[in-house]
Parts: C-alpha cells; structure tokens; sequence
C-alpha cells in the first residue's frame, strides 16, 4: 500500500475552477479528514483520487506511480458514497458481494469476507432484505459492507454519516475506528462536520473555495490554526476575532490596551505590520466583575443557557463576541472584563489574515 500525492492539482468544471494547485500527500494507513464548507472542493478531491474526476492539470500519485490516467477499477480504492448507492433491486447479500462476483473471486472467499462484514458490522439477519425493506443506518452499514469484502488499499468516504441522526452517527464513528483498526486500510474521509473530523482524524485537511487552508493533527488544528478561516471554522462557538492595532508592547483591542509578553512581541515585529487581527476562542475567556490591570472592559448584550454552561454575548470594537461560563453571576446588561490569557490567544495578519505563528513559551496544549 502506497501514499497519496497531490501534485499542482487544478480541476475546473467549465469556468469554475473547483481545485486550484492542491499540494497534499495523505501517507499510507492514516486516516486522513478532508473537512471544510460545501462547495470547497473535499468531494472533488475524493473523486480525483477514485479515478471517477479527471484532473485538469497537475498529476495524482500512487506511490511512485502518476495514476492520472488510470481507471477507477485498477485504483483498488473502494469507496463509499453520501447516498449509499445501493442496487434497489439486490438483496443485503448480492449488494455487498456484487464486485467480489464480478471479480470472479472463489464461492468460499466470497463467503468468508460476506460474514466476516456482516458481523463487524452487525447485519446477521438481514441478508435477504432489500434496501427498502432497511433503515437508513442499515443502508449505510450495509454500504460500508460492500466496501470492506473488497479489501482493497484504499478507503474512500464521500459524507456516509450525513444521513444518520446523532445517535447513529455516534455509534457509527465508533464503528469506522474499529474497522480501520482492523484492516489498516489508508482512510480518507469526506466531511463538514468538524466532530467526525477531530474524533476520526490522524491528520485533518482543511480546504475553503478549493485551496488547502490547512493539514495538520486536530490538536494543532485546534491550538495553532494557521489563518483566520481555520480559526473560525473549528470550534462550536467559532473562535472570536476583531481587529487590533500593535504600539509599544500592547494590541489595543477596543479602547483597552493590553500589554505582551516579550515572546509575543518578538513576533509581532517579524511581520512588520501593526495592524492585526486578535483571536480568542469563547472557551478560553474568563470573564469578571473586577476590573484589572490589562482588562479588556465589555458590556454583555444577551446571555444563552446551554444547560451546564451560559453564553455570555457582547460586542467588542463592532464584532459580535461571546464567552462560555459555568458561573451564575452574569446577566444582561452588565459591564464586565477579561484578561487574555497569552497561552491561549491567536494572532493573525491583519492583511493576509495568515496567523504569525504561536511562541513554544507561551503556548498551553491543554
């Protein structure tokens, strides 16, 4: 089994470029999460790699090997769609062992990998139904059936969850794990549902308007996002931003002047730029009643009840920001501070929106 390699991959469909150079290498038996928006592109990249999208330019490796103009039958990739693609008129049995007919493999194989799948995946007693006759979370267990008795190198996933409810779509993750466990397969997963991409991922792939925005583990996805859109899109709230300007060893955000660490401000001057964008996620903001040295003062606008944790809203500098608290203490209306923590805040360009970087002395991977 070899790696994935995305060379200056460019794919256009008419005018509308869809992939604009993707350089991305998914390395052998990882399971690698192509997240981002609709109409990012992660599906087209998926189909590039099956072989049923054609590249526009650039070239796909498989190993060593540019398979640009290889079928998608010699790729040994199996793939699994967002709608299942069941053959209506095939029983359980004959949909998930229909490739392994055509290949012309042995009746004792056929029987073998068809039972091995259909106990991994908890189907006994449905092999004579039709996919009429099943749920929606049968349909999709019976999908990953078909895929797994091929064997083959390469796991292909196109949103298989998107049609479960949350409970389903909980036990189902628990259940791709265990199956990647098991053959070591390499695992690329489509997605725009950032749980299933940091609960599933080695690695997850970012992409936005067709450009990798960026690849890493979900822990440095998380703590060190490498611009703004990465910043915004992980996170349930999203990270908050607003504009800051530098002078003197302080960002003043809103009318507040907060002071800087030294290693912060060694980095800040590497870009030469004053002008930034400051972030800080809703769960890293401790709000008070007490005003502090350093204290970015905000007036709280609304508050939302989540059960064991509050929203606390409020706009700083014309954004709308928000602070996740436990406490009781807030309510509507009330002025109220917070001291960034330096272990726990972005910084970001305010041109490129690119992020400066994160100083190894000041970053906390809690």
């Amino acid at each position: 089994m070899d790696s994935i390699r995305f060379e200056n991959v460019c794919k256009s469909f008419g005018n509308v470029k869809v992939l604009e150079n993707l350089n991305l290498t998914i390395n052998a038996r990882e399971r690698l999460i192509l997240l981002g928006p609709s109409g990012c592109g992660k599906s087209t990249t998926l189909r590039l790699i099956a072989g049923l999208e054609s590249a526009t330019s650039g070239n796909i490796y498989f190993g060593d090997k540019i398979v640009n103009n290889v079928s998608a039958g010699d790729r040994n990739v199996a793939m699994v769609f967002q709608n299942y693609a069941l053959y209506p008129h095939m029983t359980v049995r004959n949909n998930v062992t229909y490739a392994l007919r055509v290949h012309k493999a042995a009746k004792s194989e056929i029987e073998e990998r068809f039972a091995e799948a259909m106990t991994m995946l908890r189907l006994e007693g449905l092999e004579d139904r039709k996919p009429k006759e099943l749920s929606g979370g049968q349909r999709q267990r019976v999908a990953l059936a078909r895929a797994l008795v091929k064997r083959s190198g390469y796991f292909l996933l196109d949103e298989p969850l998107s049609n479960l409810d949350a409970q389903l779509r909980h036990h189902a993750r628990k259940e791709l794990l265990k199956i990647h466990e098991h053959f070591r397969q390499t695992f690329v997963y489509v997605t725009h549902d950032q749980v299933e991409a940091m609960t599933l991922g080695d690695r997850v792939a970012l992409m936005h308007e067709g450009k990798l925005q960026m690849i890493d583990t979900p822990i440095n996805i998380f703590n060190k996002p490498a611009n703004v859109f990465t910043a915004k899109f992980i996170g349930a709230p999203p990270c908050n931003t607003v504009s800051a300007h530098y002078a003197d060893g302080r960002l003043r955000i809103g009318g507040d002047f907060v002071p800087l660490s030294p290693a912060w401000q060694a980095r800040i001057e590497k870009t030469g730029t004053a002008d930034l964008i400051f972030g800080l996620r809703p769960e890293h903001i401790e709000l008070s009643h007490k005003n502090t040295d350093g204290a970015v003062h905000v007036k709280i606008s609304a508050m939302e009840n989540y059960g064991d944790q509050k929203g606390a809203y409020f706009n700083l500098d014309g954004e709308e920001w928000v602070a996740m608290t436990s406490s009781h203490d807030f309510k509507t209306g009330d002025t109220v501070y917070f001291v960034p923590d330096a272990r726990k805040i972005h910084i970001f360009n305010g041109q490129t929106t690119d992020s400066i970087g994160y100083p190894d002395e000041e970053r906390d991977e809690r």
